[in-house]
């Protein structure tokens, strides 16, 4: 047998930018190929698909290397922040403070753009609250959206103060008028639509339908699509969330083959911090593993600010984005002869604000620990009461167990 197609097709690949690995090939078939390390390496194909691979380097790296391949979305703005198209997935979260508290709330807005927020969503539940946007607006550093429900009034007056998107839910909008109202000052002001449904608060005839809880929301996001469409209004972008994992997959699945607005993914009432992540991580990673999702949201019951180092967490584990560390801990045994949980978990709070584009890795054993320690640009391998820091692969410093965090961080601050 010959070497996996994968393989030949690799070198191919390396063939086609260097000439000189194209010649050894060759060389190799020509006169020596007995004395090639693969002896019955399939030297024809590699012929026949030099030209082929000239022209296809994109198609074959994508191919080979798996690399994501993201759902075409048209573009819009929110704000400063282009959605869709080629555009990094944005990630946002939403403030639980009392919009009418402009002081609380902007502190909050503040705290959320420090951790990484992209977008901020807030609840606005009467006049009072849409009185608040103005303010708040002035003094966010982030894009705002204000989550309207019930009152279509509200969006206008939103709108009026400056905001910068709207999220409207079509399950409790009301009549197709006051929609109209609201997309009608929209399209003046260029101010994009999110239409979001919810499971939980679809349209009572779309309720007593006998079909997939999926359908039914796909079909209440198309209504309202065609609403807006119908006013020939574009900046729009969709969510379909349920509690449900499956229910939401299938759900953003189905509108994905039909729209081509961008999508805003999520789960709603994920749950807290356990189990919300959980769900949040299978749900969105799937859809994110698919090429689906312009804009993402782990919601949970917690502090928002733990949302948004969720949100970056699921990007950086399927290579979408590169904002922050990457985090690297084993998760001990009874071989390890260090706190490596305490010490884990000091590290990894100390730098999550950090917005750098390296691996840290924290290790407990001799076993594992060098290793990957050595494959990160900083790392610690635990030995008995003491460990060894690592810096690009080479020991730098032996450092006993109580002196370690400091000593780390020292060397990391440093250098940054």
């Amino acid at each position: 047998m010959g070497l996996p197609r994968p393989i030949e097709f690799a070198i191919v690949y390396a063939g086609c930018i260097y000439p000189r690995a194209k010649t050894c090939l060759l060389n190799c078939k020509n006169n020596n190929r007995n004395n090639f390390p693969f002896s019955t390496f399939n030297f024809p194909l590699i012929k026949a698909n030099f030209s082929i691979f000239r022209s296809s380097k994109k198609i074959f790296m994508w191919y080979y290397f798996r690399m994501i391949q993201r759902r075409r979305a048209r573009e819009i703005s929110i704000g400063n922040i282009k959605i869709g198209a080629d555009n990094p997935i944005s990630v946002q979260s939403m403030c639980n403070t009392d919009t009418r508290d402009i002081k609380k709330t902007s502190a909050q807005i503040k705290e959320l753009y420090a951790a990484g927020c992209e977008i901020v969503r807030l609840a606005v539940l009467n006049p009072e609250a849409a009185d608040a946007i103005k303010e708040l607006v002035k003094l966010s550093p982030v894009p705002l959206v204000a989550d309207i429900h019930f009152d279509y009034r509200l969006a206008i007056q939103c709108i009026n103060n400056g905001i910068s998107a709207l999220r409207l839910n079509p399950g409790n909008i009301g009549k197709i008028e006051h929609t109209q109202s609201v997309v009608k000052l929209a399209k003046q002001q260029n101010i994009p639509i999110r239409i979001g449904v919810n499971a939980g608060s679809l349209e009572k005839d779309l309720q007593q339908k006998d079909c997939p809880l999926s359908d039914k929301m796909v079909e209440s996001a198309l209504h309202h699509i065609k609403i807006l469409e119908d006013m020939d209004f574009g900046l729009i972008k969709v969510s379909l969330k349920s509690s449900d994992v499956y229910t939401t997959i299938e759900a953003y699945r189905k509108i994905a083959k039909i729209i081509d607005y961008p999508l805003h993914i999520g789960l709603t009432e994920a749950g807290t911090m356990r189990g919300g992540l959980i769900k949040s991580s299978i749900g969105i990673g799937a859809l994110l593993a698919e090429g689906i999702g312009d804009t993402i949201r782990v919601s949970l019951t917690e502090d928002p600010v733990e949302e948004v180092y969720a949100g970056y967490d699921i990007l950086k584990s399927l290579n979408l984005r590169k904002r922050g560390v990457n985090f690297v801990s084993c998760p001990t045994c009874g071989r390890t002869q260090i706190d490596l949980i305490t010490l884990a978990k000091k590290v990894e709070e100390r730098f999550k604000n950090l917005d750098r584009d390296i691996t840290i890795a924290v290790m407990g054993c001799p076993v594992n620990g060098p290793g990957e320690a050595k494959n990160a640009d900083y790392g610690i391998a635990g030995a008995i009461g003491e460990g060894y820091i690592f810096k690009k692969g080479e020991i730098i410093a032996r450092v006993p167990e109580d002196k370690l965090l400091e000593k780390f961080e020292e060397i990391i601050l440093n250098d940054i």
